[in-house]
């Protein structure tokens, strides 16, 4: 329920959290009738602070963030907390319908802030239940990189920490409706591809063992490149040539949105390079973001 009721006085406990949101996958695809991806989280992220007073089992916050209230909702009745009159407040940046995790990392933040409120450790795997009982996950609560079946909520593999790689985010205008793009079976396209998909998921393995920038870079660019006959996207031959042209390591995509990663070894120079000629050369470029590939999970910032 979301109501502009508040209670008075002061709450009793309050807990803030931030999820990191992504640059859509490194890779994903299918195996074995399982649909999996290898998460892509990157240094920007969505807080919430939520207040517990003592109620009426309400949970009031941002009308435009229905999903994040019912993962609030679904938190409390998972710690059976029937007693509690609850408020959020979000900070998300992150630009929406484009692949980059935003509703995934305020849904995440808000049960990671919900619990923090009511001092409790929610283990990893129960954050990931009450996330997929809303809607498809990133992942991005998973720690490192993660191979994932983001409908199952099962962690296939937990891959490592990533070395040190730039990311140059391309915006593009449109968006999808995740909701909308996963309930669609793409089974045919998926099964024809899936041996390109395990290939690039060895590769991004290998890559992350090894903090070998150039196998991650390679492994993503084979799931981009087999992904369009998923969910083509006209520009990537195009970022394709630039990514080749400034001498980066790869190219991965948003394989259910529309933005488009750029990886680098940490050059400042060739991203600066890549940066330039993007906004040149790209048509319905809309924005270009420079961020930094981290481990995904969440941060309780306070509780």
């Amino acid at each position: 329920m979301n109501t502009d009721h508040v209670s008075a006085g002061p709450p009793f406990a309050t807990g803030i959290a931030s999820a990191p949101g992504s640059c859509g996958e490194l890779a994903q695809g299918m195996l074995s009738n399982r649909r999996l991806m290898v998460t892509c989280p990157i240094d920007i992220y969505a807080t919430a602070e939520v207040d517990l007073w003592e109620g009426d089992s309400v949970v009031c916050g941002p009308p435009e963030a229905p999903k994040a209230i019912r993962a609030v909702e679904k938190t409390l009745k998972r710690l059976g907390r029937w007693d509690i009159h609850a408020h959020l407040r979000l900070e998300n940046s992150m630009p929406r319908q484009k692949g980059m995790a935003s509703s995934t990392a305020d849904i995440v933040a808000s049960i990671a802030a919900t619990a923090a409120a009511l001092q409790t450790d929610l283990p990893i795997d129960e954050q990931v239940d009450i996330a997929l009982a809303i809607e498809p996950s990133d992942g991005i609560m998973l720690p490192g990189i993660a191979l994932f079946d983001y409908r199952r909520g099962e962690v296939t593999r937990l891959l490592g920490e990533p070395p040190d790689i730039r990311m140059l985010v391309l915006e593009f205008s449109g968006g999808v409706d995740t909701e909308r793009f996963n309930a669609m079976d793409h089974t045919p396209e998926l099964r024809a591809q899936s041996i390109r998909f395990a290939e690039a998921v060895q590769l991004i393995a290998e890559g992350l063992a090894a903090g070998d920038v150039g196998r991650i870079g390679r492994g993503a660019t084979m799931s981009a490149v087999a992904h369009q006959s998923v969910l083509p996207k006209p520009s990537l031959p195009l970022v394709l040539q630039l990514a080749t042209d400034a001498g980066a390591a790869g190219v991965n995509v948003a394989h259910s949105g529309t933005v488009i990663g750029l990886l680098f070894d940490g050059d400042t120079e060739r991203i600066a390079w890549a940066c330039d000629r993007a906004r040149r050369r790209l048509k319905g470029l809309t924005a270009v973001h420079a961020h930094q590939l981290i481990g995904g999970g969440v941060q309780t910032i306070g509780g």
